[in-house]
């Protein structure tokens, strides 16, 4: 269940049974992760301040990280996530903008956030260049991306080659999830003016543990 959140946030052409049940293992399959992940996410959004977009923030797990003093806006394509999120922010009092769309086709204004934030969602995209262009279009000059996502294992070892073998069924019972996906390189190549990250091992099934973790600086 801990893959959850990594499988379910492309469900915008799934049908409504499919997108209904994601919404409600999401909102009650993902404990374990979060508590494990809970100190990397509490120390990724430390600093977060002002504008803060959010691409796919599924049932809200993010939320209580996050300072009561932020304006957020959230890009949500599954509309049954909807409730789950809307009553998390209720019940810890913070005011969002939720919002219907896809990673591709932000509904914001350019240069318009301070930071813009990713949690395993980047795996599931349809075109992975084109969101992150769309999260440096719309970070303001020197704003800063966010990210915590679940990549392609090294080159060479048994489990990249059990990734890419498994792909084709994973993404069809995924709805789009790349379990060998080079988030990493994608960033590397957007044209951010930095990016500082760092890999690691989650304590999840071995096809989605290999994760990265780190942030994004838009040129000024």
């Amino acid at each position: 269940m801990a893959n959850i959140r990594a499988i379910a946030s492309n469900t915008k052409n799934s049908p409504d049974w499919y997108k209904r049940l994601f919404a409600w293992m999401m909102a009650h399959g993902n404990a374990k992760y979060e508590e494990e992940i809970a100190d990397r996410k509490r120390a990724l959004f430390a600093e977060l301040h002002g504008n803060v977009l959010e691409i796919g923030p599924g049932t809200g797990p993010n939320l209580s990280y996050y300072p009561s003093d932020i304006h957020w806006i959230g890009i949500e394509p599954n509309i049954f996530m909807h409730p789950y999120l809307e009553r998390e922010a209720e019940q810890i009092a913070l005011d969002i903008d939720l919002r219907f769309g896809t990673a591709e086709h932000l509904e914001v204004e350019d240069n318009s956030m301070d930071a813009v934030v990713s949690t395993l969602v980047l795996c599931s995209v349809d075109n992975l260049a084109a969101a992150l262009q769309e999260v440096i279009r719309v970070l303001k000059p020197g704003g800063r991306f966010f990210f915590l996502e679940h990549v392609a294992a090294p080159q060479g070892t048994m489990l990249r080659l059990i990734q890419h073998v498994i792909r084709p069924l994973w993404k069809t019972l995924g709805d789009g999830c790349h379990p060998d996906r080079e988030t990493w390189l994608a960033l590397e190549n957007a044209g951010f003016e930095r990016v500082n990250y760092q890999h690691f091992r989650a304590n999840l099934p071995a096809i989605v543990s290999p994760q990265i973790i780190g942030v994004a600086v838009k040129k000024v």
